[in-house]
């Protein structure tokens, strides 16, 4: 009769060792190993003693060929299907860039934001604008082009890299 712990004992860290070489994957390696003991225990009847390593290795290495051969190629990324909507950093640096706007257009005096705001949002013309604000229509085109300058002052004073003083010690 064969003493299959003795077997265990002496071939497993063995086997385990091969599995995890030839996968590469703590976990794969564990179950090869049992289920290479398993097949052992189930094929005992036929068993060579002197060739249990040999075919231990060869149980593990057709078990590994055959869980590679289950699994689904792994296709690479098309960049086709990716998402084309903006990520998290996109989005948090677009409501930023918002807010600096909103908070310059308030910075500006009343009368250069009624200016610029009828100007960009609603597009009327500067005859119109100067008709509602009771100014010229060079007037407003002033008003707007300055509006528009400082806003764009405040834009790039938002983006420019903030640096960290220097310890006065």
């Amino acid at each position: 009769m064969i003493d299959f712990s003795a077997i265990y004992q002496t071939h497993a860290a063995h086997v385990h060792r091969f599995a995890l070489f030839l996968s590469g994957d703590p976990t794969l390696a564990e179950d090869l190993t049992a289920e290479s003991f398993v097949r052992l225990w189930l094929a005992r009847e036929r068993l060579e003693l002197a060739t249990v390593r040999a075919y231990l290795f060869a149980i593990a290495r057709n078990l590994y060929l055959q869980q590679r051969r289950g699994r689904r190629p792994q296709e690479p990324f098309d960049e086709a299907t990716a998402d084309p909507r903006p990520g998290p950093a996109e989005r948090a640096m677009a409501r930023d860039e918002l807010a600096s706007t909103l908070a310059a257009l308030q910075a500006l005096p009343e009368l250069d934001r009624a200016a610029l705001l009828m100007r960009a949002d609603e597009e009327l013309a500067y005859e119109e604008i100067a008709a509602a604000l009771g100014l010229t229509p060079a007037a407003v085109r002033v008003r707007v082009h300055r509006a528009r300058l400082k806003l764009v002052e405040a834009r790039e004073i938002a983006a420019a890299p903030r640096s960290i003083p220097e310890d006065p010690r």
